[in-house]
């Protein structure tokens, strides 16, 4: 009789090493997934952001590009400048703008009355549903950006007072921090000042600021 071939296993530690190596693979393997993951996330994220704060810039440009010298009658029964705003201000920026769609053909202005404001690193706009308010009239507030740190505006009062130098750096000697009506001259009409420079502070990005010319009333 010829004698039988018995095939020859696996050794305990050969049988270790193998687990080794695929339990080594498979950590690298998952290990670069979800690195891949988590940038596909940050990108996604990135994405996210820079369209909310490309939205709010267009949405903000647009209401200050278009302001019109019309006061208001507010809910007090005083009247409130065009626009007003600045540190002393109870809103950072107030104003009265045209080119309020009307598709439903709603028996109202194309104006719009709109205030700009922080809360909670929160950056909000509201808009009333008239010009002139009552005590009843309530404003329609939108959650514009989140991560917003700070949010200043300043005003130029004569387009001759903006000045850069070589570098197109603007002089901002005669900028002011507020615009606001002089209480103690309640007949005199608070005009719309020539320029307005808007300074977001925007959390892991920095600062962010937008010069605006405004149109001559």
């Amino acid at each position: 009789m010829g004698v039988k071939q018995v095939g020859r296993g696996f050794t305990l530690i050969e049988v270790l090493v193998a687990m080794a190596i695929t339990a080594l693979i498979s950590a690298v393997a998952y290990g670069a997934l979800s690195s891949a993951l988590s940038a596909a996330e940050s990108v996604r994220s990135a994405t996210v952001r820079s369209h909310d704060i490309n939205q709010t810039l267009t949405v903000l440009s647009r209401d200050i590009r278009q302001v019109v010298n019309r006061s208001i009658i507010d809910e007090f029964n005083q009247p409130a400048p065009a626009l007003s705003g600045g540190l002393l201000s109870r809103y950072p920026l107030t104003l009265t703008r045209a080119g309020w769609h009307n598709s439903t053909g709603a028996p109202r202005s194309t104006l719009q009355r709109v205030r700009w404001w922080i809360e909670e690193d929160v950056l909000w706009r509201a808009h009333f549903p008239v010009l002139d308010r009552t005590p009843g009239t309530e404003p329609i507030e939108t959650a514009m950006l989140d991560d917003v740190e700070g949010f200043e505006v300043r005003f130029l009062p004569t387009i001759v007072d903006l000045k850069s130098d070589r570098d197109d750096v603007i002089d901002d000697r005669d900028w002011r921090d507020n615009w606001i009506a002089d209480v103690s001259q309640p007949d005199l009409e608070l005009p719309i000042p020539a320029a307005v420079e808007i300074v977001l502070q925007l959390a892991g990005l920095g600062e962010v600021r937008r010069l605006y010319v405004l149109p001559s009333s």
